[in-house]
């Protein structure tokens, strides 16, 4: 005979309670992490400073030359830029899909498919911020074997808010770790649900 409804009851709520939370807390997390990605590609496209130097003297005159620091001058700066651009947008997206998602039918296809895009924007912003962490530290330190001059003692305020889009990317890769971790939690927990619905139904004697 089937399961009496009433001793799965108690389970069934605490389900449908752990659903809500664990579907609160990923849209709270997604929140966080396109916000931090967004403050990030903001300040980094955002990024420049102009200082005048003098190179020369020319008897009493000098000799002034203006240099502009542009984040697109680095090739690792406008991938950051554009890797995190993308996950604020892939937050976004998926923030829309979670509070609009009951109005499509996607056919068990959801939770793969946002599973998948989240392990795709986690490689992103890794890379994106590794690589312009890597130019950071480059600028801040140079390197005296390949003969290249620092040049945060010179672009001091670039340098400076260079840093706080990496420490926001970061923060951003970070919140995207978890949110990666709980897609791929729920999608197990959905075809564990599954598996065990269908396994807790008995046939009937003859």
């Amino acid at each position: 005979m089937a399961l009496q409804s009433g001793e799965k009851l108690p389970m069934f709520i605490g389900h449908v309670w752990s659903k809500q939370k664990s579907r609160w807390t990923l849209l709270g997390l997604r929140l966080l992490a396109f916000l931090a990605a967004a403050a990030a590609t903001l300040v980094m496209v955002l990024n420049k400073q102009t200082k005048t130097f003098v190179v020369a003297t020319i008897g009493t005159t000098p000799v002034n030359l203006t240099l502009t620091a542009k984040f697109h001058h680095t090739p690792a700066f406008v991938f950051f830029a554009i890797a995190n651009g993308l996950v604020s947008n892939h937050n976004l997206v998926m923030i829309m899909v979670d509070l609009l998602g009951s109005k499509f039918d996607y056919k068990g296809f959801q939770l793969p498919m946002i599973a998948s895009l989240d392990m795709l924007n986690l490689a992103l912003v890794s890379g994106g911020a590794n690589a312009a962490a890597f130019m950071a530290e480059l600028g801040k330190n140079g390197n005296s074997h390949a003969r290249w001059d620092k040049i945060c003692d010179k672009f001091g305020a670039y340098c400076d808010r260079g840093a706080g889009a990496l420490i926001a990317s970061f923060l951003a890769l970070a919140l995207m770790l978890v949110i990666t971790f709980l897609s791929i939690l729920n999608l197990k927990l959905v075809n564990s649900s599954s598996h065990n619905s269908h396994n807790n139904i008995i046939a009937l004697p003859n």
